[in-house]
């Protein structure tokens, strides 16, 4: 028993010091010729794993913002105070998915307990980001009797807009695309504030509301012993909510359907990320349903979905085509080997890390033999770049594509696909991923070795089996439908009302014809 005390002891101690040691690193400035070292490292890097690193700025413009960065280091930095530096070069690369990433810091357990006692600062409210201005859409809680539509003028002394204004300098959407932007900021800001002050117990906001300017002080507040004690009960799903795949903590589904019109002539299905969870589930039982009630339109939302699962976007497509079809061209890598340097540790814990290493040679063996040389490219064997046949109860009638600013990555894959087809409409906002694809798929998360600050660096360009425009732009929709994106409290859905209507003056000329 005294061994065991000891043991016990020996490892908290030893927790602490690691976390007090992590901490401290955050705090101790880098000499200047090390985060130089740490820039050439992450160019080197790029250039090595990079399929299409100058596909949106030329080799002379990215070298130049490298170079020039390098003349800016001209004293020691903390590592974040490097992120802010190095991460609007990465940004300028204008591949949405590669962003740098900062160090946050460390919290003991003791500290992780107690944050589960307390409800999140800033998630005690719902906010509104536009152009460089916060607005408190909804305050479900009355925090601080903070009235809907109030304006956030300063968090702690500094101004909104400055804040703002650097974090967009710290990612980028695909090419000249200027619609992911504002969508993207709204998502991560609190994310990036969070990562550079830490988690506060308390915030000062200075606010204006109805021309009156006042402080506002916001505290961390105590959950209800009830309230912890139902967060440790896990939910027990039912069937369907494993289909449409819910997530108990918004308490919302990610996948759902409904029929729009009472005849059933209209079926929607909205997806917000392509998780691949129980998706062909989902999709067989849903188009069975469609056929069975004999729709003649399907609307697919995919506004604000991130993107996702190659696998559920080709399965998706193969109920939306009456003939063969190749989603997406063989990806491309920078070199057969690519493939072998995806961070298959990372994310582990040491005893998980134990047990899937004796797998770790056949998972090298089993990139390399996907891999293949042709006309001095390299390529990888994707399922999404096979031949797939359509399903027996694909839908054949007339499909419109709901798309904005937040529809990224496998989204614009697949209304890409569906719009050179011509097998749909897509109607909306131009998309934030690319028309002419992405590099994305798997990542070699690469760590500086001076700064420790880490880079996932996509290995696949993933494009999708199309003739490509090359305008460095997003998916153009056919018809486009201002989403009203500035109105704070609108509830009116624009774009998903212009297709009814588009749909009920077809169904009009129609009639008339007979």
């Amino acid at each position: 028993m005294k061994h065991t005390i000891a043991l016990l002891m020996a490892m908290v101690l030893f927790s602490c010091q690691s976390v007090k040691k992590k901490n401290l690193f955050l705090e101790k400035p880098i000499p200047a010729a090390k985060l130089i070292r740490d820039i050439d490292f992450t160019y080197a890097k790029l250039q090595k794993f990079h399929p299409n690193l100058y596909w949106y700025i030329s080799k002379e413009q990215l070298d130049h913002q490298f170079d020039s960065l390098k003349t800016t280091i001209h004293q020691p930095l903390t590592p974040n105070q490097f992120y802010f530096k190095l991460a609007p070069v990465i940004a300028s690369i204008n591949e949405g998915h590669l962003r740098l990433r900062s160090i946050g810091r460390t919290y003991s357990k003791a500290e992780q307990k107690d944050f589960k006692t307390k409800k999140p600062l800033f998630a005690m409210m719902e906010y509104k980001i536009i152009n460089d201005r916060i607005f408190v859409k909804e305050n479900r809680e009355n925090v601080a009797a903070i009235k809907t539509g109030t304006e956030i003028l300063k968090i702690n002394n500094e101004n909104v807009s400055d804040i703002i204004k650097k974090y967009r300098k710290l990612y980028s959407s695909d090419g000249e695309n200027s619609t992911f932007q504002k969508y993207f900021i709204n998502l991560t800001f609190f994310n990036f504030y969070t990562l550079e002050n830490g988690y506060l117990d308390s915030v000062k906001l200075k606010t204006i509301c109805d021309n009156t300017v006042q402080e506002v002080h916001l505290k961390r507040q105590k959950k209800e012993t009830k309230e912890i004690a139902d967060e440790k009960i896990l939910p027990k799903l039912s069937a369907d909510q494993k289909i449409q795949d819910y997530d108990a903590t918004s308490k919302s589904y990610n996948r759902s359907f409904k029929f729009l019109k009472t005849d059933s002539t209209v079926a929607y299905i909205k997806i917000k990320s392509f998780s691949a969870s129980y998706a062909r589930k989902f999709y067989s039982e849903t188009f069975t349903k469609i056929r069975k009630a004999k729709s003649t339109y399907l609307i697919l939302d995919i506004r604000d979905n991130l993107g996702g699962s190659l696998s559920e976007i080709n399965t998706l497509y193969s109920y939306l085509t009456d003939q063969r079809f190749t989603l997406i061209k063989a990806p491309e890598m920078t070199a057969k080997t690519s493939g072998m340097h995806q961070n298959y540790f990372r994310g582990q814990s040491v005893f998980t890390s134990i047990l899937s290493a004796p797998a770790y040679p056949f998972f090298l063996a089993g990139n390399y033999l996907l891999s293949s040389r042709k006309d001095k490219k390299y390529y990888f064997r994707e399922f999404a770049s096979r031949s797939t046949k359509p399903k027996e109860n694909a839908f054949k009638g007339k499909i419109y594509v709901l798309v904005n600013g937040a529809s990224f990555s496998a989204s614009s894959i697949i209304s890409a696909k569906l719009k050179f087809e011509n097998r749909a409409i897509i109607v909306g906002e131009e998309t934030g991923g690319a028309n002419d694809g992405t590099v994305a798929g798997v990542n070699n998360t690469v760590v500086l070795p001076n700064s420790r600050l880490t880079l996932p660096i996509g290995l696949f360009l993933i494009r999708p089996n199309i003739t490509f425009e090359n305008q460095n732009r997003g998916v153009v929709p056919h018809f486009y439908v201002d989403p009203n994106f500035e109105d704070l409290f609108g509830k009116e859905d624009r774009i998903l009302q212009w297709t009814l209507d588009d749909i009920d003056f077809r169904n009009k000329v129609t009639s008339q014809i007979k």
